[in-house]
């Protein structure tokens, strides 16, 4: 972190309640104390595909590194061409990408030419071969041309993307195949990334059951750990599953301080809410500093954030769906912060005709699990049914979070709502 984290600095601002945090100001508290890890790796572009770039990436050479027709068609001299009438001129030779024509073009002549071939030497237009004319002759081709031919119509002039030593890519960006083709353009093979982020997780309490085992009774499966698996495996990071921790101080204890030894990021499922929490504090206290938060949001009220050992440290709660709404709504972010990204991308909120009414007290924000559709060219959205915290289908059918802010009420059918897409979101 940049600076000492302390409960006191956490819990005393004077324009929240400690007891209900709003969602920005958690937000906004966790970045402060943030920032990326330092390992670089100069890798193939290949292996570069969803990294994060860790340099700027200049380019050695113009883009386009030539003069060349954006159309196929016909280079030629403005000047040969009346205003008024056009102007036939004759066909003198070729120009395909990779083979220009290579000779300059004289006064009342004109080169057939294709898409990235080199304007020719004294050409300053290119007529797309719909707006022209062919008329074989006994010597050779004529070609016919409208008036109304513009200088520099249809040519893309050398360095008109990029000149030599520019910028082509900023440090922090994420590397996708856009970026693979632009590097790759560039004849550049090999770029320094941003070491993968190393996240540590473990499920809490003695409920859980791996899958593979008899459940007893009042036991159920641990979905926890393989949802924030796929999260984070589809962010690139290194994950690293602990499995199931039980109950026990000296189990739990030695978890967290394993953890912290290899990862970056240690995460928890479990264990936060008011009557767990107490227990975990205590040992937290021991091994770092955490602080423990009642979110202004549902679900996902628990909140627990800090340092343990070196790593940071997120505490979410147990319910599945909580899981989910609190990673994408404060670790997913975190996690870019540390991985190098900037400028961190932010979520667009789209707004969507809510077709049923939903029942919400002001004061809190509230994530509603959403199916985003197009109707008649309006973004319409309905919930996913039942909403609790615990239904895990809710997240399966849903591609959208339909956000209600804390300043919301009830919300009438028909009512025009904020909707976070989830489609595409890591």
């Amino acid at each position: 972190m940049n600076k000492p984290l302390t409960i006191t600095e956490a819990s005393c601002a004077d324009d929240y309640d400690p007891n209900s945090m709003p969602v920005e100001k958690a937000r906004k508290f966790i970045h402060s104390f943030l920032s990326p890890v330092t390992g670089v790796a100069r890798v193939p572009i290949r292996s570069a595909l969803g990294r994060v770039l860790a340099e700027d990436i200049l380019s050695p050479v113009d883009v386009p590194g030539h003069t060349n027709s954006a159309m196929d068609g016909w280079a030629l001299r403005c000047d040969d061409l009346a205003a008024d009438a056009g102007a036939a001129l004759t066909e003198v030779g070729s120009s395909f990408a990779g083979v220009p024509y290579g000779k300059a073009v004289g006064k009342g002549e004109c080169v057939r030419i294709f898409t990235g071939g080199v304007v020719p030497e004294g050409c300053d237009a290119v007529v797309m071969q719909e707006k022209a004319q062919v008329v074989a002759n006994s010597n050779g081709k004529s070609i016919t041309f409208a008036p109304g031919v513009k200088k520099n119509q249809n040519v893309r002039f050398a360095g008109e993307d990029l000149k030599a030593g520019a910028v082509a890519l900023a440090k922090g960006r994420t590397v996708r195949p856009a970026e693979l083709g632009l590097i790759a353009s560039l004849g550049i093979g090999e770029v320094g990334v941003y070491r993968p982020l190393r996240v540590v997780f473990f499920s809490t309490g003695d409920e859980l059951v791996s899958i593979g085992n008899p459940l007893g009774e009042g036991q159920i499966y641990d979905s926890n750990r393989y949802t924030l698996h796929g999260m984070l495996a589809r962010m690139g990071c290194e994950v690293i599953d602990m499995g199931v921790i039980r109950d026990d101080p000296a189990l739990l204890e030695k978890a967290f301080r394993d953890a912290s030894e290899i990862g970056d990021v240690v995460i928890t499922s479990g264990g936060v809410s008011v009557g767990e929490a107490d227990f975990v504090k205590s040992l937290l206290a021991k091994l770092g500093e955490v602080v423990f938060w009642k979110i202004a949001m549902k679900p996902g009220r628990p909140l627990a954030y800090g340092k343990v050992g070196k790593a940071h440290f997120f505490g979410l709660p147990g319910n599945p769906v909580s899981v989910m709404v609190t990673f994408y709504q404060f670790v997913r972010d975190a996690l870019l912060i540390l991985q190098g990204v900037t400028p961190l991308p932010t979520q667009p909120l789209l707004k969507a005709v809510c077709t049923s009414p939903i029942k919400k007290a002001p004061g809190r924000t509230e994530f509603q699990r959403g199916i985003l559709y197009l109707e008649d060219g309006v973004f319409k959205v309905r919930v996913t049914g039942e909403q609790g915290s615990g239904i895990l289908k809710s997240m399966s059918d849903a591609n959208c979070f339909i956000m209600l802010h804390d300043h919301v009420g009830n919300v009438d059918a028909g009512a025009t709502v904020d909707v976070q897409i989830l489609e595409g979101v890591v």
